[in-house]
C-alpha cells in the first residue's frame, strides 16, 4: 500500500473500463466532449497532434482537403456506458463525413486514479 504524508492508501484499481480515443479536425474537441459529458462521461483528455497521410481526396466533383492539425481527445469511460458515449461522439464529430476523423475504443485492464471512500464501499459490499 503506497504512503502519503504517514498514512497509508489502499490502492484502488478499476478493471471494468475502456478508453475511448477521438482524432478530430482543430477546432472541433470541445463540442465533441460536450455530447460525451452528457452521454455520461465524466471528463476528458485533449491534446494537440500533426497527423500525417493523405491531405486531399478527390470524391467526383467534390474535392475536400483534410488539414494536418488534429485535437485528440481520450475519455475513459465504465464499460456499460462506452457504446452510448461512442455514439454520441461518433454524431457530435460527424465521423460519418469523409476527412472529419476517426474514434476507437480500447479496453483497459487495469486503471488506478482517486475514488471516494464511499464509492469504494458501496462497491466492495
Amino acid at each position: 500500500m503506497p504512503e502519503s504524508q504517514g498514512k497509508v492508501e489502499e490502492l484502488v484499481v478499476l478493471t471494468d473500463v475502456v478508453l475511448i480515443t477521438c482524432i478530430v479536425q482543430r477546432g472541433k474537441a470541445e463540442e465533441v466532449i460536450q455530447a460525451a459529458r452528457l452521454a455520461g462521461a465524466q471528463g476528458a483528455t485533449v491534446f494537440y497532434a500533426h497527423g500525417s497521410g493523405v491531405r486531399q481526396r478527390h470524391l467526383g466533383v467534390l474535392a475536400i482537403t483534410v488539414s494536418a492539425e488534429k485535437e485528440v481527445i481520450y475519455i475513459v469511460a465504465a464499460s456499460d456506458q462506452a457504446d452510448r458515449i461512442f455514439a454520441k461522439i461518433h454524431a457530435a464529430a460527424h465521423l460519418d463525413t469523409p476527412g472529419m476523423g476517426m474514434a476507437y475504443m480500447t479496453p483497459l485492464e487495469k486503471m488506478a486514479t482517486y475514488v471516494p471512500p464511499e464509492i469504494v464501499e458501496r462497491f466492495a459490499g
